[in-house]
């Protein structure tokens, strides 16, 4: 590639004895050599030009690395600069084609090697730097889970996690400084975890346990109402996995739940992929603060929790691919507002329980289309000493995309 003038180089805990002799000569060959302090170290005997250890913040040092464009650089990463690594970062700031990449196994491939797990039937992610409570939506039985952590504390805390979501007897094994001298595999269940001394550089093995009880969340819309921390103002089970075929969630997109109660609808959408965002807002501070619980215990902290009334609040709100209605549709401007702010081809849906909405939802169809439908739940209950049908209120479901 004559026109790299970047080369990024993956390097493991062997340094420069596990790489390649043109990853060895991309090393020497640099004029400025950045990497974090311990890559540094690692490929010491290599390094003929300017060390530059990472900055904090990170930003800093990516600033200082486009600035030398036109000199020779090298970038060194942990493993697989594009596996969770620094390659991504610099791919969004440099064109792929004055790019070199020359990646080592990954802490994930190299666990995996250890232990004899395909790699393909394991959920790899990082929770470097982020909340461990990602790992919740994948907790099922059976699953096997491989968690980059963040340093020694990172395994404690995820035992911790495990245990009080009701996965106490799953098995976790830590896989310490991989690759290296100091290389060290240990497993222990998780309520018992009493590991000490880790070293900061590990990665986590989880092969999943449940207990009775504990909390498996579902593949498909519709999670229970139970699971849920609400007071009552939540889109119910079997309408909000209506709900959400009715926004029809394709992946990088955002949603604007106007109206967010507990959160419910936001937080099935975003556990529909990883890729989804959304925007929960919601006028009383209470349930802003329960929604942002809601987001934390079912794995999907990143929910933007947006407190204040609409359509005051939407200004200057990334632009949704869908909006959902609910409890505060009724408010005057809001459909105006939610109507504006789609993108072409965006798709709106609003649920009407009361009289007044279903109003503004009849005459929003009569003047711009879409869809109505009616949706009528019933449960059977206890009526005397036999059975019979409950009804729930009945739903008035507009479904509009915007042309």
């Amino acid at each position: 590639m004559s026109d790299a003038w970047l080369t990024i180089v993956g390097i493991g805990e062997d340094g420069l004895e596990g790489l390649s002799p043109a990853a060895r000569a991309a090393i020497q060959g640099a004029e400025l050599v950045f990497g974090g302090s311990r890559h540094l170290e690692l490929a010491a005997e290599a390094i003929l030009g300017e060390r530059h250890a990472w900055l904090s913040p990170f930003s800093r040092s990516v600033e200082a690395i486009l600035a030398a464009k036109g000199r020779t650089v090298c970038v060194l990463a942990s493993g697989d600069p594009f596996h969770y690594g620094v390659g991504a970062t610099l791919s969004r700031q440099v064109d792929p084609a004055q790019m070199r990449v020359l990646p080592h196994p990954s802490s994930f491939s190299l666990a995996a090697a250890r232990l004899g797990w395909p790699l393909q039937d394991v959920v790899s992610l990082s929770l470097h730097g982020r909340a461990e409570e990602h790992i919740l939506p994948f907790l099922h039985p059976a699953a096997r889970i491989l968690a980059l952590t963040s340093d020694q504390s990172g395994p404690a805390r995820l035992a911790a996690l495990l245990t009080g979501a009701g996965f106490g007897r799953s098995i976790i094994t830590v896989l310490e400084a991989m690759g290296g001298l100091r290389e060290r595999v240990r497993s222990q269940m998780a309520e018992f975890f009493a590991l000490d001394d880790i070293d900061p550089l590990n990665i986590c093995a989880v092969t999943v346990v449940p207990l009775p009880g504990a909390r498996i969340l579902p593949l498909t819309p519709g999670i229970d109402d139970d699971l849920f921390e609400h007071d009552g103002q939540i889109t119910k089970r079997d309408i909000r996995a209506l709900t959400l075929a009715a926004l029809a969630p394709r992946r990088h997109e955002v949603l604007w739940d106007i109206g967010a109660g507990s959160g419910s609808v936001s937080v099935e959408w975003m556990l529909s992929d990883p890729s989804l965002r959304s925007i929960a807002i919601e006028a009383r501070t209470d349930r802003a603060a329960q929604i942002t619980r809601n987001a934390k215990a079912f794995g999907v902290p990143e929910l933007q929790v947006v407190q204040g009334f609409a359509p005051a609040v939407l200004d200057g709100l990334p632009p949704p691919h869908a909006i959902f209605v609910g409890g505060g549709g009724s408010k005057d401007g809001v459909f105006a507002a939610a109507q504006a702010a789609l993108r072409p081809g965006g798709r709106l849906v609003a649920n009407a329980v009361t009289l007044e909405m279903e109003q503004m939802l009849l005459a929003f169809h009569a003047e711009h289309g879409g869809e109505l439908t009616r949706i009528a739940v019933a449960r059977a209950a206890e009526v005397g000493s036999m059975t019979g049908w409950r009804p729930a209120m009945p739903v008035t479901q507009l479904r509009w995309t915007k042309p």
